[in-house]
């Protein structure tokens, strides 16, 4: 394969529903796919809601609107990738989902297709060792939110060979994004450095140091970061929070990086950040209240 021109992306969730949109403006037809018809539609109206707020904001125009609309269509089965020149996982952070999805997957792909993880934190080389073709699979991690973020990884497994990563670096470039390469280490560049900065705050909070308005204030005015790490950490998601940090304890075994208690306690309660109306702020009035 020369060229990739027709891209699958498994979950149609926040991550893949952004992978889709901007593959669709850049040109690409796109298949998104997820277990469900309700997941899928409701995947396709972010992406209707977001293309349309970059009409009013003069991003894009209605005509390009509406053609990479048309160039996205959704599928509840692999069979429906058996097209696609590249396959993109975005589901949930966790390995035993992704090694299942990889495992079900391949057999439905033609044989010279490329497979990707969008995983934030976990190993190339292990996900590729449950594929049929380890050489030809790549992390491509994209940051959040994907239509509005510049930055996209590029990781590399032991087995990837030069030709899929030239293809992946080229894609990426179609999209209007920036690459850069990252080594297979836990949790990679972005995440190395800011999971553990958030992990921090949340010890920062649950050693009664600071309330998390005052956590959020202090790194916002004091550090110039355009949002607070405890808001951030809602808007990425505790569960990914906690998953991210999991994976760079285990796989470094440093105690730098255990989990803050707080983070797996709110975890527990199901209050993973805006996904569930709840995390370190509560979002179910009109503006968010800190839950500490």
């Amino acid at each position: 394969m020369d060229e990739i021109r027709k891209v699958g992306v498994i979950g149609a969730g926040q991550m893949g529903s952004g992978i889709a949109h901007v593959a669709a403006v850049a040109g690409f037809d796109v298949v998104l796919t997820d277990i469900s018809e309700e997941r899928l539609k409701a995947g396709l109206a972010t992406i209707n809601g977001y293309m349309a707020r970059q009409v009013q904001r003069e991003q894009l125009d209605e005509t390009q609107r509406t053609a990479a609309l048309r160039r996205i269509v959704s599928s509840d089965q692999y069979s429906g990738l058996y097209d696609c020149d590249l396959v993109i996982e975005a589901a949930t952070e966790n390995e035993a989902t992704k090694r299942k999805i990889f495992t079900t997957l391949c057999p439905s792909l033609k044989a010279g297709a490329l497979v990707a993880s969008n995983t934030s934190s976990i190993s190339i080389t292990r996900l590729a060792s449950v594929t049929d073709r380890p050489e030809k699979f790549i992390g491509i991690h994209f940051m959040n939110p994907v239509p509005r973020m510049q930055l996209v990884e590029l990781i590399r497994g032991i087995q990837t060979d030069a030709a899929t990563f030239e293809l992946a670096r080229i894609f990426i470039e179609k999209l209007g994004k920036t690459p850069t390469v990252s080594e297979d280490f836990p949790a990679f560049i972005v995440n190395r450095i800011l999971l553990p900065m958030i992990n921090e705050a949340v010890y920062t909070l649950h050693e009664g140091i600071g309330s998390v308005d005052a956590i959020d204030t202090a790194m916002r005015l004091g550090a110039n970061h355009p949002m607070g790490p405890l808001q951030l950490a809602d808007f990425i998601g505790l569960d990914t929070c906690l998953a991210v940090m999991q994976v760079l304890h285990e796989g470094l075994a440093d105690s730098k990086y255990r989990p803050c208690p707080l983070l797996v306690k709110y975890v527990e309660a199901g209050w993973l950040g805006r996904k569930t109306n709840r995390g370190f702020y509560d979002y179910r009035g009109e503006t968010p209240v800190p839950t500490r």
